[in-house]
């Protein structure tokens, strides 16, 4: 995604904001930059015109789990619709030099890896993605390493509590449930010392 400053509504626009399913939004994952018609929910994308200069409708990023991009990536408007969007679709990682903030926290509630990388080293990767078809980076959170075909390797921060829950597939649901022996405790001794609030 060569341009900077994507903001959330270019990255799923707001007439699919009706549902607070995490699902289903991927068709419609930069609908206005990907398709020549104008998009509305529960339209078949199947049978819309492409726009074949988009660069997701391009052949060579076809199943692409890495999205490449520029600075300033989920600017906008808070929409948690963004990162599900970008999930949805298929990816796994976003790598850029920049995020806005609530964007960047999304991310990572719903296990979506947001790499922060200098924006030299974007440049390099731009330049050698457009240069070589099949190009193909690997991500290793464990080591916080992103790799490219020729051997280079980038490294990228990122805060161990977060590091932890993706490697263990944990969102915040999931952190509370870890704790649900201690929470059944708590609600058994309320209902014994309060049983009022229990009528």
């Amino acid at each position: 995604m060569d341009r900077a400053n994507v903001d959330t509504d270019a990255i799923i626009p707001k007439q699919f904001l009706k549902s607070i399913k995490r699902s289903g939004f991927g068709p419609n994952l930069f609908d206005e930059w990907r398709y020549l018609d104008h998009g509305e929910p529960g339209m078949d994308c199947s049978q819309r015109q492409v726009n074949t200069d988009f660069v997701l409708n391009q052949a060579r990023y076809a199943n692409a789990q890495v999205l490449l991009a520029r600075a300033n990536f989920g600017c906008g408007s808070s929409r948690e619709h963004a990162p599900w969007a970008l999930q949805d679709f298929g990816f796994r990682v976003v790598i850029a030099p920049s995020y806005a903030d609530i964007f960047y926290n999304n991310c990572f509630k719903i296990g979506l890896l947001p790499i922060v990388l200098d924006s030299k080293i974007i440049d390099q990767l731009f330049d050698e993605v457009k240069a070589t078809r099949g190009y193909s980076l690997v991500v290793d959170l464990e080591s916080q390493v992103v790799t490219a075909p020729d051997g280079g390797a980038f490294e990228f921060d990122i805060d161990a509590f977060r590091k932890h829950c993706l490697l263990n597939g944990l969102d915040e649901i999931g952190l509370t449930l870890q704790h649900s022996e201690k929470i059944k405790q708590f609600e058994q001794k309320r209902r014994a010392e309060q049983p009022w609030l229990f009528i």
